[in-house]
């Protein structure tokens, strides 16, 4: 089979079928796609979307937040091994270059966020911005919804955790100064790799490894609780950088410290195994294996404690390496705790309540 070759600037080419379509479209492989050079790039579109309500939350008893919000669906960074690529499914799209050039923003998050926040059976719980897609990926440049978000967060006083992989998080460092006045933010930087290389074709559009190192090293001297999430981490393929990014984060000003297994739900199981053909053939049966042993003899596992870390003797392994990482750095030691008793609800007109 031809195999065609990757767009600049995209992870994939591929379109997985949509599993909720009834009928799919199967294209011959050809030699059309030979003239690529000379077509224009591929444009990314943004279509807003409404939304009745902005907060969502659930009871997953391995998801250490209950309350969360994204600002966008899809994800110009387009991550590979992105576990919310087959969410566009919903919105009869693919989780392959769909979920990278077609995204949706919500512009009036803000004034959902405020509006959820009045409520009277409101009962105040961190909220976690960023948890499927990042919420400074290249269009919070224009639309600034995150920006937003968080000046409500500022207004009320309330907690809030952000996870990101990209530096433009430091435009905002004006806001998050004052929520880390009173204990009311915490900032995850997302770091897979400090290889330039895997990076660019694993996660093309995210900001390079050294610069969320600097970002890092910016949040920690502004005074800004930060943590590294080291996810996803994919055996023999980055988990040997597991101790050297702890390091590196630590010594950057990094407190905190997270890791989560590389996870592979519907669609990406062909997509992230399509990828590591065509980017890593060499590796590719080993990579496979390894995950299949740590995922019960499958590429994808949904059972609660075990999604997240895996399980059986590989597992284990990256369990301990991961503790003695953490002892090691001292990342956990001094991690900040936010605060919840802080929170003034605002009224429906969007001036603070009093009482």
């Amino acid at each position: 089979m031809m195999t065609q070759p990757p767009l600049k600037g995209r992870a994939t080419r591929a379109q997985p079928h949509n599993r909720f379509a009834k009928q799919h479209v199967e294209a011959e492989v050809d030699d059309w796609y030979q003239e690529q050079a000379t077509l224009a790039p591929l444009q990314t579109s943004v279509t807003v979307q409404q939304t009745r309500q902005i907060i969502s939350r659930n009871q997953s008893p391995d998801i250490p937040f209950r309350q969360s919000i994204n600002p966008y669906q899809g994800c110009e960074h387009g991550c590979i091994y992105c576990y919310a690529r087959p969410s566009h499914a919903y919105l009869e799209l693919s989780a392959g270059l769909d979920f990278e050039t077609k995204l949706f923003v919500k512009p009036d998050a803000a004034q959902h966020l405020r509006t959820e926040l009045s409520a009277k059976n409101y009962q105040v719980a961190i909220i976690n911005i960023g948890a499927n897609t990042d919420p400074y990926q290249p269009i919070e440049r224009e639309w600034q919804v995150t920006r937003q978000l968080l000046a409500v967060c500022v207004e009320t006083k309330h907690p809030v955790v952000l996870i990101t992989k990209n530096s433009l998080i430091l435009r905002d460092v004006d806001l998050l100064t004052e929520l880390a006045q009173q204990q009311l933010v915490k900032v995850f930087i997302s770091v897979t790799s400090l290889d330039h290389t895997l990076s660019q074709v694993m996660e093309p559009r995210a900001s390079a490894p050294h610069r969320r190192l600097l970002t890092i090293e910016r949040l920690a001297s502004a005074n800004i609780p930060v943590g590294v999430m080291v996810a996803p981490i994919i055996p023999f393929l980055n988990d040997h950088e597991l101790e050297a990014v702890m390091a590196a984060t630590a010594d950057a000003g990094a407190q905190d410290a997270t890791y989560m297994l590389l996870r592979l739900p519907h669609e990406l199981e062909r997509l992230f195994s399509t990828w590591l053909q065509q980017h890593y053939p060499l590796k590719a049966a080993r990579i496979l294996a390894a995950i299949k042993q740590m995922r019960e003899g499958q590429l994808n596992s949904t059972r609660f404690g075990e999604r997240m870390q895996g399980t059986g003797v590989l597992a284990q392994l990256l369990q301990q390496r991961f503790a003695l990482a953490c002892k090691k750095y001292q990342l956990g030691t001094h991690a900040a705790h936010l605060r919840t008793d802080l929170f003034c609800p605002p009224t429906r007109d969007g001036q603070l309540s009093l009482f």
